[in-house]
């Protein structure tokens, strides 16, 4: 997943980045960072986003719920 991916699933599901970053269970600092696909620690760019979250967001787009 890349920035891009994330700005369109965000786009997709109709929800704000705030919205986005609760869903998600990081903070509003962090989805930004990764939207963005800049860090704002370091500066550094942002290419590749962490498996998982792609995976997060698949299942957030399915409607499913955490595992208990």
């Amino acid at each position: 997943m890349t920035p891009a991916d994330l700005r369109a699933w965000q786009q997709a599901m109709g929800i704000s980045g705030r919205e986005a970053a609760r869903r998600l269970g990081v903070s509003q600092a962090t989805y930004q960072d990764w939207a963005t696909g800049k860090s704002r620690t370091s500066g550094k760019p942002i290419t590749k986003l962490p498996a998982l979250l792609g995976l997060a967001c698949a299942a957030l787009a399915e409607g499913l719920e955490p595992w208990a």
